[in-house]
């Protein structure tokens, strides 16, 4: 035994695949056609695989949709917070975590169609694990900015629940505006919440 991990058998790697090209091919169909249009049959069209095979990782489109979600959440909580976390100020707490996520929408052409065009779906499915860790890790980095004495003393759980919400609203606008304008979007949040902190001294 060397302590290294043995390689990934061809099962594995080609599971891995089919995974990966059936998100692919979902995400490229539902910013296209918006998910109540689309069919798992026209998920499955943009793959090399068979029909049968969707089944064995996705039940329904649903489930293909939420692992999207569940994949675009964690990239931007990691940007988000990794912002958050190096900001020396007030004003950079609140609008460099803006930032990092309005600009990751606004630079992924087809994520910000996915958006644009199944924003009403996306938000029924504020409940996926991945936005409710995002949630926690914002009250916590709330939390832990107030312990600093960066930002003053507030309910810590409440404004995290209105920054998150306020800011999915706020980007399908800004996603829906031509041009779109990510440093619009960022001064309008970061005065709301820049305020409401101030208020709260």
């Amino acid at each position: 035994m060397t302590g290294t991990a043995a390689p990934a058998g061809k099962r594995e790697l080609t599971k891995a695949a089919n995974r990966t090209a059936i998100l692919d091919a979902a995400r490229h169909v539902f910013a296209e056609l918006g998910f109540g249009a689309a069919s798992v049959r026209d998920i499955v069209r943009r793959t090399d695989l068979a029909a049968g095979t969707f089944y064995n990782y996705f039940p329904d489109k649903e489930s293909v949709l939420r692992a999207l979600l569940d994949e675009v959440a964690t990239e931007v909580r990691g940007r988000v917070q990794a912002a958050r976390r190096a900001a020396g100020t007030p004003e950079a707490f609140v609008a460099d975590g803006f930032r990092a996520y309005f600009g990751y929408l606004a630079t992924e052409p087809e994520l910000f169609e996915l958006m644009r065009r199944n924003a009403g779906t996306l938000r029924a499915m504020f409940d996926a694990p991945a936005i409710g860790a995002g949630v926690e890790e914002l009250e916590d980095d709330l939390q832990a900015a107030v312990a600093a004495g960066l930002i003053p003393a507030h309910d810590t759980a409440f404004m995290a629940r209105a920054m998150v919400g306020a800011s999915f609203e706020v980007a399908v606008l800004m996603l829906d505006r031509e041009p779109v304008d990510v440093d619009g979007a960022v001064a309008f949040v970061t005065r709301l919440f820049l305020g409401g902190l101030e208020r709260q001294g």
